[in-house]
């Protein structure tokens, strides 16, 4: 059986979309629910009115790792969804192509191809078609591909896990600025189990980020290394991936003819580096000036 998980607050016009392709998808969920963080829109009613289970997550409590963990312990189901308020899933077999990999009973976790959204701008287009391929593939620690900390990577705005996996790992862990995701398959790997990324199983998500926030964002992937440097230990750092996406998306730009996006592509990639430079000192930074710098500010309450 397959329950389905979102984490929700003021979801927005988006989140109707996201609502109305749930309900195209022909696999059956045994479960719907939403861990709801105080929506002051119409994201409530509208869970309801599509027949979600609606949590309360208590003001000020959310937490990327913490708050899906719980999400989990209020379902029995073998395999757990989870999906982001501004996905759209892109197929109505987008769901059954996400849980096919796990006939294979070692397989721990799968996720699903992100396309852009209608209006993605160039970068935003480009960081899904390098991210996300068209070939589906399973791989382990003994794998060859994919290599380096692209091994681990896999994204919560979909994916699924199989219960006995994501049980035998610990979950994901209760306080982390983000990257939850990444943390669990790197130990679902470390575990002895696979992890799947079914191309097929394919959903709307992109975001048009300006400057200042890829500059945030990259901050709290530094502060996430910070807290998991078994990560880098194991997998690999990420800066050779990011050199190499750099260079890719000048090329994408420059094949499209989107000449004027070419100085902010430049100027995004030395943001995203000085972010997670900086998000790596976050420690010597303190929590106030951290606070001032990272996208998810919540975080530094507790730290």
């Amino acid at each position: 059986m397959v329950a389905l998980i979102i984490p929700v607050y003021n979801g927005g016009d988006i989140y109707r979309d996201c609502l109305e392709a749930i309900e195209m998808q022909r696999h059956t969920l045994n479960r719907r629910l939403v861990m709801e963080s105080g929506s002051t829109d119409d994201s409530r009613a509208l869970s309801l009115a599509h027949g979600f289970e609606v949590h309360d997550v208590p003001a000020g409590t959310f937490n990327h790792g913490g708050t899906r963990s719980r999400a989990v312990g209020m379902v029995e189901d073998d395999i757990v969804v989870f999906l982001t308020q501004d996905a759209i899933l892109d197929s109505p077999d987008s769901i059954s192509r996400l849980v096919e990999p796990f006939r294979d009973p070692e397989v721990g976790a799968a996720f699903g191809r992100q396309l852009p959204h209608r209006d993605a701008n160039p970068l935003a287009a480009h960081a899904r078609f390098n991210s996300y391929g068209t070939s589906t593939y399973v791989t382990d620690m003994d794998s060859s591909y994919p290599s380096g900390i692209r091994k681990c990577f896999l994204s919560n705005s979909f994916a699924a896990y199989r219960r006995t996996a994501f049980e035998a790992v610990g979950g994901f862990p209760t306080n982390v600025i983000l990257s939850e995701d990444m943390f669990v398959a790197a130990k679902i790997l470390k575990a002895g189990w696979k992890v799947a990324y079914a191309a097929e199983a394919t959903v709307r998500h992109s975001h048009n980020y300006t400057v200042q926030q890829e500059f945030r964002r990259y901050f709290d992937i530094g502060v996430f290394h910070r807290q998991a440097t078994w990560i880098l230990e194991e997998f690999g750092r990420p800066e050779a991936e990011g050199v190499r996406v750099t260079l890719d998306q000048l090329g994408f730009l420059a094949r499209r003819g989107d000449w004027r996006y070419l100085p902010r592509a430049v100027v995004t990639a030395a943001s995203k580096y000085a972010g997670y430079k900086l998000g790596l000192m976050h420690d010597r930074l303190g929590p106030n000036l951290s606070r001032r710098l990272a996208m998810h500010r919540g975080f530094f309450k507790n730290v």
